[in-house]
């Protein structure tokens, strides 16, 4: 599973669990296994549970005892709440050669459960889609998908293998904060992911705020090809991306605000003869290296992008960096902020 392929297939800060449609009920409580500690391994929510999302109700019995996910971000939740998948998906693109991320690998290891040792997680290739068979493999109790890009096929299919927790709205659109939220209640940790979000939040704050020269600047965030007549794709407000830049206190370039008017989607694919139209301060992309980012300097049509022409350009090329802030979670944006947060205020300055 690509990150190229996701764009093509590819809700604001946490709200409550009641504004993204979870219900609790019950009288039972259970323990969720692989907890990376004694005070996060037991659920405290009452069950059964009922989280609702774009395909219906998905109703958990009791506590999930086998957690397997799908797609990026979810795994990263799920860890990050004290509960080890006992299947997750290779990180084969941003992936270290664990196929897995830096701050997985963290966590995990934190947990007694690293990646190679016999406490870690089954990993399954997603290069072709969902891996249903290798799910299954696993035998869960329960699938997280609350970020993921699932069709109602899908869903369907992993529905026979046990309860699914889908995206409440918009395919690769679930913030961070929501798909936490769920995740907690699905988990029997609502109260846990609540402290989650509230802690990175205010790790991403005190770290934003090392960086004044952000607050109030234009941004918009992309992906350019040179020499591509539809080599430019520009994320949406729905996209975790610019939900990032916004939280630390940047904003969305209007041109970006008035195009995303009735687009249902994360991204708006950009002509590049009209590139020069893309108004903001900042601008800021993936490059796969620096050639590509000089390529695009020197491309006629994406030279001519505002912020580009300036030099306010972040082209990053690690593709881990640009994982962790594509597919926002609670353990990638901590891992993300010292490396990305410099280069985004680098470019501000040139502004």
């Amino acid at each position: 599973m690509e990150f190229s392929r996701r764009q093509g297939l590819k809700m604001g800060l946490f709200g409550s669990v009641a504004a993204l449609g979870v219900a609790l009920a019950g009288c039972s409580t259970g323990a969720v296994g692989g907890s990376a500690s004694q005070s996060s391994q037991a659920s405290t929510d009452t069950f059964p549970v009922t989280v609702k999302h774009i395909y219906g109700e998905t109703v958990i019995k009791s506590a999930p005892q086998r957690v397997a996910t799908v797609s990026w971000v979810n795994d990263d939740v799920a860890i990050a709440l004290g509960v080890i998948p006992v299947g997750m998906p290779k990180n084969e693109w941003g992936g270290n050669d664990k196929m897995s991320t830096p701050w997985k690998d963290a966590a995990l290891e934190k947990a007694g459960a690293s990646i190679g040792t016999a406490k870690a997680p089954v990993q399954y290739s997603e290069t072709d889609g969902v891996n249903f068979t290798e799910i299954a493999k696993t035998n869960p109790d329960i699938i997280l998908a609350a970020y993921s890009g699932l069709s109602q096929e899908d869903y369907d299919k992993l529905s026979k293998i046990a309860p699914v927790i889908a995206f409440p709205k918009t395919p690769y659109g679930t913030s961070w904060q929501d798909s936490t939220a769920m995740i907690g209640a699905a988990l029997g940790k609502s109260a846990a992911a609540t402290e989650l979000v509230a802690a990175t939040e205010k790790t991403i704050t005190e770290q934003g705020a090392k960086y004044p020269q952000l607050a109030g600047k234009t941004f918009i965030y992309g992906n350019l090809e040179p020499d591509k007549s539809d080599g430019v794709n520009v994320y949406t407000a729905a996209d975790n991306r610019p939900k990032f830049l916004t939280s630390i206190g940047m904003k969305l370039a209007p041109v970006v605000t008035k195009a995303e008017q009735g687009v249902d989607g994360f991204f708006i694919a950009w002509s590049a003869e009209k590139a020069n139209e893309l108004d903001s301060q900042v601008f800021v992309s993936w490059v796969p290296d620096n050639k590509s980012k000089a390529a695009i300097v020197a491309d006629p049509l994406l030279g001519q992008i505002p912020a580009v022409k300036k030099g306010a350009f972040v082209a990053d090329t690690d593709t881990s960096l640009t994982l962790a802030i594509s597919a926002s979670s609670p353990l990638s944006l901590p891992w993300a902020l010292d490396a990305f947060l410099p280069q985004v205020a680098a470019a501000a300055d040139k502004a």
